[in-house]
């Protein structure tokens, strides 16, 4: 079965140029020209990806991405970003709210198909059931689900992603070149310090104290480390 992608794009042209290059590769778009039934459209049923443009009648894409990051059912899903502005603070301000990936007017098709693609291919979900549990913290990578202290907590795809990737690492030093590489891939908007915006954000969900963190720890002039307690 084809993924379905949601796109968001109130521009009649570049909506059917983006759904026919998703469909000739092999995905099912669906295309919103207002975000008015995105999310509940979602919530029936949920696509592989978001495809977002940010200046839309009724709305715009980032307060669609906020409502999306802290909605139970639909905040791992990924989202990319496909609109005009492209100054540094809209960039930052999509990385802040979740984006995966940032996608800039004008495009090449065959670039957009390939990213999609990419960020897709991040979010694969492992074959068997994996599941890291120390303290009151359990990570489980099938479902895409942390649990901290006895209750779920909602993460973004990218989140859980960087979270699951340091601690099946633990003790071992990671630059942030090296984790951007591991986790972001090819994704072009994000920059060695985006890392660290991702790290405060884990944070603030795993530990009892963001400021004195005692799982993921920063090696200062190296990067971050991730400790798991000795007897776990």
């Amino acid at each position: 079965m084809s993924q379905i992608v949601f796109v968001l794009e109130d521009d009649t042209d570049i909506s059917r140029l983006v759904q026919h290059h998703l469909e000739a590769a092999g995905f099912s778009p669906r295309v919103f020209h207002t975000p008015a039934n995105l999310i509940p459209d979602a919530e029936r049923q949920a696509p592989a990806l978001f495809l977002l443009d940010i200046m839309v009648p009724g709305g715009d894409g980032l307060d669609v991405c906020r409502r999306l990051r802290n909605h139970p059912a639909l905040s791992t899903i990924p989202i990319i970003f496909l609109t005009a502005r492209a100054g540094e603070n809209d960039r930052v301000l999509g990385l802040e709210l979740g984006a995966d990936d940032y996608i800039t007017k004008p495009f090449a098709t065959r670039e957009l198909v390939a990213r999609v693609k990419a960020v897709l291919r991040r979010f694969e979900r492992p074959t068997s059931p994996t599941v890291i549990s120390f303290e009151e913290v359990i990570i489980d990578a099938n479902a895409m689900q942390l649990k901290v202290r006895g209750e779920l907590t909602t993460t973004t795809a990218t989140e859980f992603r960087l979270l699951d990737y340091l601690a099946r690492h633990p003790g071992r030093v990671f630059s942030r070149d090296h984790l951007l590489d591991a986790v972001w891939g090819d994704a072009r908007f994000v920059t060695p310090r985006s890392v660290d915006v991702y790290v405060r954000r884990i944070r603030e969900k795993i530990e009892v104290d963001a400021e004195n963190p005692r799982y993921l720890k920063t090696v200062r002039g190296a990067g971050y480390r991730f400790e798991i307690p000795k007897g776990e």
